[in-house]
């Protein structure tokens, strides 16, 4: 009884929106629109930083885009994603049925996100660590033990006749290089990590617009996702600047992210079209709460532990320049009100 009648009030409330022929003229229109606004958003910080690099101000600013990043990506996830898991899997058509009525299935898939990328976090940075050399670790293993007293050997006849300055002076300057290479390479890892959870939620964004025939819902959608898609490009592309990736994975790491959703939008097009699946059936809500509540684990966990925690607690700038730390703080708090802002509206 309660199934039928959740059934009736939804039908009833979206049957004037119905329209098919103006949802797709509205769906072709936002896959342009979004493609472009995805170009600005994610070129901006990369090219301001290349823009930028070498003069004085580069690596605060880098900072200060990054802590941008950091409030737009975790807005993003609890926010955006989050609640739309929530409501998917909670939708009426959804709960009446077992097990989604017994257990809090999103909040458990949101922890396995987290959980998954604590492990490909963890396990990238172990496999870089013993094997070095490729893009994301540019920096000489160690090697045994036996090696590293030879090496130290040779290092000392080699420097027998550097004076004590010298000497001090160049050991200070290979640690401080191993340490700038296995920050670039955390840096690497968590751009590509994060670029993987952005596209998780953007496949799910494009594919629910692109099978909706709703043209009540399409409308603001396609202005709230250009502004959306403006501000994820700044954090992502924020992220890659600091990494200083070369430019070919810059270039396709960039394309990846602009695509995405558009490509999300032509599938949904696509599937409607084959086989008339129903956006708001039981299988694609259940689908979409899924997906949503694995990418809003990803984006959290990288949100607050690769960039948030990595930078207040790990960079040396923050405590060597005073002003940067609350200047980063705000700019924390601009990227977090920024996104959820446009909660009102998508």
């Amino acid at each position: 009884m309660a199934t039928a009648a959740c059934a009736l009030d939804t039908a009833a409330r979206t049957l004037a929106c119905r329209d098919g022929a103006a949802a797709a003229r509205l769906k072709v229109t936002s896959i342009f629109v979004i493609f472009f606004t995805s170009v600005i958003g994610i070129l901006s910080p990369v090219l301001l930083a290349r823009f930028f690099q070498g003069k004085p101000a580069y690596d605060k600013a880098t900072l200060l885009i990054k802590c941008f990043a950091a409030g737009v990506i975790l807005s993003t996830s609890l926010v955006h994603v989050l609640p739309d898991a929530f409501a998917a899997l909670s939708d009426c058509h959804v709960a009446s049925l077992h097990p989604w009525r017994d257990f809090p299935f999103a909040g458990l898939v949101t922890l396995i996100g987290a959980l998954v990328a604590l492990l490909v976090d963890v396990t990238a940075t172990a496999h870089a660590g013993v094997h070095g050399g490729g893009e994301v670790a540019e920096y000489k293993p160690v090697g045994t033990k036996e090696e590293t007293t030879k090496k130290r050997a040779e290092s000392r006849m080699e420097l027998g006749e550097l004076g004590v300055a010298e000497r001090v002076e160049s050991g200070a300057a290979t640690t401080e290089e191993e340490e700038e290479n296995l920050v670039r390479m955390k840096q690497r890892l968590v751009s590509q990590v994060l670029e993987i959870g952005i596209i998780f939620h953007s496949v799910i964004i494009g594919v629910t617009m692109g099978m909706s025939q709703n043209q009540c819902t399409i409308r603001p959608l396609v202005a709230a996702l250009a502004f959306h898609q403006i501000f994820e490009g700044m954090g992502l592309g924020g992220c890659i600047a600091q990494a200083r990736f070369s430019f070919g994975t810059t270039a396709y790491m960039c394309f990846m992210f602009a695509v995405t959703t558009p490509m999300g939008i032509v599938l949904g097009m696509i599937l409607f079209s084959a086989t008339g699946y129903d956006d708001s059936s039981t299988n694609a809500l259940i689908m979409e709460g899924l997906l949503g509540s694995f990418s809003s684990g990803i984006l959290i966990y990288m949100a607050l532990v690769d960039l948030i925690a990595l930078d207040f607690f790990h960079n040396k700038m923050m405590t060597s320049v005073s002003w940067l730390k609350k200047a980063s703080f705000i700019a924390l708090v601009l990227g977090s009100t920024s996104m959820s802002i446009l909660a009102l509206w998508a």
